[in-house]
């Protein structure tokens, strides 16, 4: 891990180096070095950064538009092999997500514990995605061996001028779709005794669902300085910069643990989904 006297001064640029990190590993580490050099440090300031509008990524994986991505079936070594392909490539997804969002909108006067959140968020997101490392290994395999989803990066684009609306698709819709379907794909893997991937998983769904709740939380204060209703704000974003329909099934236990109650999401379902 890099020494945190290597790093920038700054929140933001220690931010903006972690977004320029094209290598995956370099970036965990960086990442965690700059988390533990903002936790250490009470006098650290935030700054200012200029962030790339997309974060830098390693020659491999090939990265593929979502309606070109293979299948993905869990029941053989090499389909659950792929799924935690997949969701390695979420959580470095997520990395550069949580720092992006430090590094995007300092010109919003924001409080300190908004900072303290999203570096833990992005400190989180570094260890799973070195987890999941360490479980594509013992199949055989390293991120960037299979193609990934390149679909991933377009919500952060199109919040990129809009904390409200990057807090409203970030953590409250794609994070918050992370805990309907992780306790499916951790029973998958125990059902073949993979206790490494069982363990990482549930450390992940743990830990995900307090990204959401820092989602709904820094919503709920943004809407209330500015004397909004929050659940028609946050159903006018979706509608805008998800370009899409939530879909069921939903799990309403770890939703309502984040902040998300049911006349959030539920409105946001195709009618035909009901």
């Amino acid at each position: 891990m890099p020494a945190e006297t290597d790093l920038p001064e700054a929140l933001a640029a220690c931010a903006e180096l972690v977004l320029r990190t094209p290598d995956p590993w370099e970036k965990a580490r960086r990442s965690r070095a700059a988390a533990e050099k903002w936790r250490s440090d009470p006098n650290m300031p935030v700054g200012v950064a200029r962030p790339p509008l997309r974060p830098s990524r390693p020659t491999r994986p090939e990265l593929l538009d979502p309606r070109r991505m293979p299948k993905r079936r869990g029941g053989s070594p090499a389909g659950r092999a792929a799924l935690l392909h997949a969701i390695s490539h979420i959580e470095l997804n997520a990395v550069d997500l949580h720092w992006d969002i430090v590094a995007r909108f300092t010109e919003t006067k924001l409080p300190k514990g908004f900072y303290d959140d999203w570096v833990r968020a992005a400190d989180e997101e570094s260890k799973h995605f070195l987890l999941l490392s360490y479980c594509l290994a013992r199949h055989d395999m390293r991120y960037g061996d299979l193609p990934a989803h390149a679909g991933m990066w377009r919500s952060a684009e199109a919040t990129k001028d809009d904390l409200l609306a990057r807090l409203a698709v970030v953590p409250m819709v794609l994070e918050a779709r992370g805990l309907d379907v992780t306790p499916g794909m951790i029973e998958m893997f125990r059902s073949v005794d993979d206790a490494e991937t069982v363990s990482a998983l549930e450390t992940i769904y743990a830990e995900e669902v307090g990204h959401v709740a820092y989602g709904s939380k820094w919503f709920h204060f943004l809407c209330g300085r500015a004397d909004a209703d929050p659940k028609p704000v946050f159903h006018d974003l979706v509608r805008r910069y998800f370009g899409g329909s939530l879909k069921p099934p939903f799990n309403e236990e770890k939703r309502a643990e984040a902040g998300l109650p049911l006349d959030f999401y539920w409105p946001l379902v195709e009618h035909d989904a009901r």
